[in-house]
């Protein structure tokens, strides 16, 4: 089943149980999906709705972090709720193994000697992890490695 058709069958579910907070998580989804295919005027492939869908979760985890050093506790368990709601639609996360061999693999095929060079090697490393790990612990690992 792919994502849109996932989507608007969650959304049908959601009202029907009166879940409030799933309702609106599924639409906020499907609304910026939508909002993107009317920006390039054809739909979406795979690798851009992991991008949106991958962007939406950033969003609410540095939302959970922000709201929490403000001490709002009420939004924080929202954000939390949409926050796991939207990670049902991610496919499964890599492994922090397999997310270093292909580090090492794009670090092999750039050539990348030095830190310098992280710019080609996230080129090359976030088309193959996104959506499927954290993109800001890749950079960070990449940059641990290019160091050594």
């Amino acid at each position: 089943m792919d994502i849109h058709a996932k989507i608007n069958e969650d959304m049908v579910t959601a009202a029907k149980a009166k879940d409030k907070i799933r309702l609106s998580a599924v639409r906020m989804l499907k609304t910026a999906l939508h909002n993107k295919e009317i920006d390039l005027m054809r739909p979406l492939n795979e690798t851009e709705t992991m991008q949106i869908l991958s962007a939406l979760v950033k969003q609410r985890k540095d939302s959970i972090e922000q709201f929490a050093k403000g001490g709002r506790q009420d939004l924080v368990e929202k954000e939390e709720a949409e926050l796991k709601i939207l990670q049902e639609f991610m496919p499964a996360q890599m492994s922090d193994e397999d997310v270093e061999a292909l580090i090492r693999k794009a670090i092999a095929d750039v050539g990348a000697l030095s830190v310098k060079d992280m710019g080609k090697v996230m080129k090359v490393l976030m088309p193959q992890i996104t959506g499927k790990a954290d993109g800001k612990a890749a950079g960070e690992k990449v940059k641990a490695l290019l160091s050594q």
